[in-house]
C-alpha cells in the first residue's frame, strides 16, 4: 500500500501534521504502508500538478483543497482553504469521513491529532511533545517575542531547519524520524546538525538586516529582503525590533515566487481587528486571520512591492 502524503513544506506544522498522520496511518489504518512525501508550496500558478495524486492513497495535509477523486484523506485549518467555491462545495457533499477541516485550531498538527484520537481510536501521547511545539509554534503562542527570537529549544532551532534549509526534499527525509524520536534527539542527527550552525548564525545576521531595512509607522512595520536569500526569516522578528507595532508586512523572494507576508503581532493579540487572510484574498492569497501571505511569480516583484505598500497603507489607516 502507497501512501501519498502531501504537506506544508517549510513549515514546522507541516511537517509535523505529515508526521502525526504517518503514525496515526500506520498504527490504525495500514501497519504495512509505504509513505512517500511531497512537499507543497504556496505559488501564482495551480499547486496540484498533474500526476500529483500516485498512491494507492493519496493524503493532503495543511495545505489547500483539492476535489481530486484520487485524493482519500484531507486535514486543514487555514481559513483559506479552498482555492474556488467549487472546491468549498465538493469538501461538504464528500461523505468518506476521512476529510477534515475546522479553522478554529492553531496548528493541523493538533487537529490532526484529535480527529485521529477521537474518530479512529488513535494514541496521540507518545507524541505530546510534537503536539505541543507545533501549537506553539504554528499559533504564535510564545510569551515573549525574546523567546521566539531566540531560538533556545530543540523545537525551535529543528523548526528553523525546517523553514530554512536549502537542501531539497530535506522535510521529507525528516518526516519518519519526527513521527518516532524526541525533538533533542531530532537537533542531533547528522542531516539537521549540517544546517543547524550555519542557519543559526544566518538567523543572527537577518535581525541585524531587519533592524536596518524594518521601517515602523503609524503601527505597521514595512520591509524588503526580496534581494536576499532571507524568504526562510523568522517571522517575530520584527516585533522583537518594534515591539509596539500591531502589523508587519514584508517582500520576500524565492526561485518559485515572490511573496507577500502579512502578520499581526501576537504580543497585541487584543488589538488587531483586520482579518488579515480575508484581506489578502482579495490579491490572490490567503491564511489566517492573524497570519497571512500572498504568492506572486517569480520575477513579480514589482507587483509585490505595489501589493505590499496598499497593505500597509491600508493598515495605516
Amino acid at each position: 500500500m502507497r501512501v501519498r502524503v502531501c504537506f506544508h513544506d517549510k513549515c514546522f506544522d507541516g511537517a509535523s501534521s505529515a508526521a502525526i498522520f504517518s503514525r496515526f496511518y500506520r498504527e490504525r489504518i495500514n501497519p504495512g504502508a509505504e509513505f512517500l512525501y511531497t512537499g507543497m508550496t504556496h505559488k501564482a500558478s495551480q499547486p496540484f500538478e498533474d500526476g500529483l495524486f500516485d498512491g494507492d492513497e493519496n493524503v493532503i495535509v495543511d495545505f489547500k483543497y483539492s476535489s481530486s477523486p484520487l485524493l482519500t484523506w484531507w486535514f486543514d485549518h487555514h481559513q483559506s482553504a479552498f482555492l474556488k467555491p467549487e472546491d468549498a462545495e465538493h469538501f461538504r457533499q464528500d461523505r468518506s469521513g476521512r476529510k477534515f477541516y475546522d479553522p478554529s485550531y492553531k496548528s493541523c498538527t493538533k487537529f490532526i491529532a484529535t480527529i485521529a484520537a477521537e474518530k479512529f481510536g488513535f494514541d496521540a501521547k507518545p507524541l505530546a511533545e510534537l503536539i505541543h511545539w507545533g501549537d506553539i509554534i504554528d499559533g504564535a503562542q510564545f510569551a515573549s517575542p525574546e523567546e521566539a527570537v531566540g531560538l533556545a529549544t530543540p523545537a525551535m532551532q529543528l523548526a528553523l531547519v525546517i523553514e530554512a534549509a536549502a537542501e531539497p526534499n530535506l522535510v521529507s527525509r525528516l518526516i519518519p524520524d519526527l513521527a518516532a524520536l524526541p525533538l533533542a534527539e531530532m537537533i542531533q542527527l547528522p542531516w539537521v546538525k549540517h544546517h543547524l550552525t550555519r542557519l543559526l548564525e544566518r538567523h543572527r545576521r537577518s535581525i541585524d538586516v531587519l533592524r536596518e531595512r524594518a521601517e515602523a509607522r503609524d503601527g505597521v512595520i514595512y520591509f524588503d529582503v526580496s534581494d536576499l536569500d532571507f524568504e526562510g526569516y523568522n517571522k517575530f522578528v520584527p516585533y522583537y525590533l518594534h515591539p509596539d507595532a500591531l502589523y508587519s508586512v514584508g517582500i520576500s523572494s524565492s526561485p518559485v515566487r515572490a511573496k507577500v507576508s502579512v502578520g499581526s503581532n501576537p504580543w497585541k493579540e487584543a488589538s488587531a481587528e483586520v482579518n488579515l487572510a480575508t484581506l489578502c484574498e482579495k490579491y490572490g492569497g490567503g491564511g489566517h486571520p492573524r497570519v497571512a501571505a500572498i504568492s506572486l511569480g517569480p520575477g513579480d516583484l514589482v507587483r509585490a512591492r505595489q501589493v505590499a505598500k496598499e497593505i500597509a497603507a491600508f493598515l495605516r489607516q
